[in-house]
């Protein structure tokens, strides 16, 4: 079986090179764990909207400029630009990730998010896929907002 972090490095994120913590910070706020958040910008030029956001003073962290994406984070704000890969900007979450960008030990499964929101009545939208590993859902909120929360590993 093909280790599922090697595509990620080769789509210019590694999430085995990220320092890792036993688990998130419990004493914040919230009810289910979604992991690190960020917006994921549907831009119409990768290079002109990069540009822009480094004088915000964002820094590159990952990604793959050739493939139409790139990740930048400005302290704890994570920032993705994403060229022809979606219709809307969304709202993302990555469950087993901190907002520092530290790889959690212990956190809540793709698949258990998606399984307390079906039995909360909230409808996902797509996926997820397989029993473990990486995987994704996505969903809807009441205002047509998309939501994507999406597990590297």
């Amino acid at each position: 079986m093909a280790d599922p972090n090697d595509d990620a490095a080769a789509r210019g994120f590694d999430p085995d090179s990220l320092p890792r913590v036993p688990s998130a910070d419990h004493s914040l706020p919230g009810q289910l764990e979604l992991g690190g958040f960020s917006i994921s910008l549907n831009v119409a030029d990768l290079e002109v909207s990069r540009a822009f956001y480094e004088k915000l003073g964002f820094e590159v962290t990952g990604g793959d400029a050739e493939g139409g994406w790139l990740i930048l984070k400005n302290g704890e704000t994570t920032l993705g630009l994403f060229s022809g890969m979606f219709e809307r900007n969304m709202l993302t979450f990555n469950p087993g990730l901190t907002a520092r960008m530290e790889r959690v030990d212990s956190y809540t499964d793709v698949r258990e998010i998606a399984k307390t929101l079906a039995d909360a009545g909230i409808e996902v939208d797509m996926g997820p896929e397989g029993d473990s590993g990486p995987g994704s859902i996505m969903l809807t909120d009441p205002d047509g907002n998309p939501i994507l929360i999406d597990q590297h590993f």
